[in-house]
């Protein structure tokens, strides 16, 4: 029955991270990793940070499989210790890396969001009763000897209590254990569990490690240049991007805006309704989110001049043409800004879907006519 129930710390069409084979452009974080190992430094919290997709769920579970399979760093009878380890691959036959894929090994516990029986759908937030098992296991896991491993996924998803909680765990961490916090964005959490972890800082990744790390997921695809240049390097946005067809969407967006200054209403009135109705759970929050890609690129286009990929054929010219100076680069982020936060307010208020997209692109032409001005 618990196979069955949606895991939310799995991205849709891709493995779980820990039955991922590799980490792809993270070997900065990796070094870091090791070398405070070999050197007997190993702190007990780790707070792995970046943005989302780029691989530190996966690198976490590769930590943890590490953990539990390395043998304690002793010398041998006449001190002859063995050479210290220069990466973090376990054999996937290894006893403990097969107990971690299956998802039963008695040394490592997962905290993330619990799964609401009542409504049928995962929680919004870590509760403090799901950091409450952290404890428990800590005692119970003590009689079997070995190194013992936590993962928050994600940390930032913690409510305030759970956060308090893990915060204790910290400050007093059992003997021989190691917590491994994932967080996107590490300022939402407490200063003092900051203060408490070693940081560990994965980067967006490149476009060869991003069509790698997708290859090895078993997602192949023709849009190298356009998925590499929507998905800011991260695996993770790269295949939501395939999965609901986002590289299609993007090509209609920057259709639309080849006519601004000014643009066709009725297209735009066309592109608005395809977010509504059984499209609006998936289709309006990826338009949505190109929409922002879009200005983004704007802004920076009118400081760096056109850009050298594009997400679409065509759309570097545009960019360049809509923002060719830094005072158009300051309009167009300040319309990201100001778009950002009326989306927030319509999905508070659960405005028709197709009404915010509308009000969003008439917006960004009214922006273009003032720049041409």
């Amino acid at each position: 029955m618990s196979d069955a129930l949606p895991e939310p710390d799995r991205i849709e069409g891709a493995p779980h991270p820990r039955e991922t084979d590799r980490v792809f452009g993270q070997e900065r974080a990796e070094a870091d990793f090791l070398e405070a190992y070999t050197s007997g430094r190993l702190h007990s919290g780790w707070l792995i940070t970046g943005p989302k997709g780029v691989g530190k769920a996966t690198l976490a579970w590769k930590i943890a499989t590490f953990l539990l399979a390395e043998p304690p760093q002793e010398g041998g009878l006449f001190g002859d210790a063995p050479p210290p380890p220069t990466s973090l691959y376990v054999s996937a036959d290894h006893p403990d890396a097969r107990l971690v894929q299956s998802g039963a090994h008695p040394r490592l516990f997962l905290v993330r969001r619990p799964y609401d029986e009542k409504s049928g759908k995962l929680r919004s937030e870590i509760t403090v009763d799901a950091v409450r098992g952290v404890k428990n296991f800590f005692h119970m896991s003590a009689a079997d000897g070995g190194r013992r491993v936590v993962i928050v996924d994600a940390a930032d998803e913690m409510n305030r209590n759970a956060a308090n909680a893990i915060l204790k765990e910290l400050e007093e961490p059992p003997a021989n254990t190691t917590i491994l916090l994932i967080a996107h964005q590490p300022s939402r959490l407490l200063p003092t569990i900051r203060s408490r972890c070693r940081e560990l800082r994965c980067a967006p990744l490149g476009a060869q490690d991003t069509a790698d790390a997708m290859a090895q997921a078993g997602i192949m695809t023709d849009g190298g240049e356009a998925l590499a240049t929507l998905a800011g390097g991260s695996v993770g946005e790269a295949i939501r991007l395939v999965n609901h067809d986002g590289l299609q969407l993007y090509h209609e967006i920057v259709s639309l805006f080849e006519g601004m200054p000014r643009m066709d209403r009725n297209a735009a009135i066309k592109l608005a309704e395809s977010c509504a109705g059984k499209n609006a759970e998936t289709r309006f929050p990826m338009m949505v989110d190109l929409i922002d890609v879009f200005l983004a690129r704007a802004a920076r286009a009118g400081l760096l001049g056109e850009p050298s990929t594009q997400g679409a054929q065509g759309e570097a010219r545009l960019l360049a043409r809509l923002s060719p100076t830094d005072v158009a680069a300051r309009a167009w982020a300040e319309l990201q800004q100001d778009l950002s936060a009326r989306v927030r307010q319509g999905r508070a208020v659960n405005l028709d879907p197709s009404a915010l997209i509308l009000d969003m692109v008439l917006r960004i032409e009214k922006t273009a006519v003032q720049v041409a001005a």
